[in-house]
């Protein structure tokens, strides 16, 4: 089997490669490349092809189910991607990646629906539909609806003091009203942060 060689590399070779190192490798095959490109996006192109899922962190393996689902749905024609807790496990430099795959879902046509508590997310939402007031048997009921800016406003909505609050501040209280920087460069920000820190 390891005489088999594609470009000078063997079975064992393919799989020592990264994600990215992938894509260079198979950029003449579509198929591969989607699949691979699904994965840099949601920001694991760093992930060697032969890597087991056992040593993939909790983050790692929500964004491997997570390019799972976006690849399927890109592969079809429009289509309703409903996602529970995506942010889940992720690091804020992550939850950018996810912003840029939503954006691309939604600028393709699909319906992205969000069941979700990371304040980031939710303020780059269309439309929020706020469920509550409390969980389990206190909840469950509408109490907010309509855009980030809206919900921020609104005193009903417990969720948003919370949207433009500083993601990087700790123990800070929510803001009184939404800041003029948008969401987006926030994230970007954080992530800036983040990548420094490393």
């Amino acid at each position: 089997m390891l005489s088999v060689r594609l470009r000078g590399k063997s079975i064992a070779d393919v799989l020592e490669l990264t994600v990215t190192e992938a894509l260079e490798l198979f950029a003449h095959q579509p198929r591969i490349v989607s699949i691979l490109a699904t994965l840099r996006d949601v920001g694991l192109g760093y992930l060697r092809l032969g890597q087991s899922s056992t040593t993939l962190s909790g983050g790692e393996a929500q964004r491997v189910k997570l390019a799972s689902e976006l690849f399927r749905a890109e592969a079809t024609a429009r289509s309703i991607l409903v996602l529970d807790e995506p942010s889940t496990g992720l690091a804020t430099s992550d939850v950018a990646h996810l912003v840029h795959v939503f954006d691309r879902l939604a600028a393709g046509g699909h319906a992205v629906v969000l069941v979700e508590h990371h304040a980031g997310l939710l303020a780059i939402c269309d439309r929020l539909v706020e469920l509550g007031p409390g969980g389990g048997e206190a909840g469950g009921r509408v109490i907010a609806t309509g855009t980030p800016r809206e919900l921020a406003a609104n005193p009903a909505s417990v969720t948003g003091p919370w949207l433009f609050a500083d993601p990087l501040s700790t123990g800070a209280k929510p803001a009184k009203r939404p800041r003029a920087a948008s969401v987006r460069r926030e994230v970007a920000r954080a992530s800036e942060v983040v990548e420094g820190d490393r």
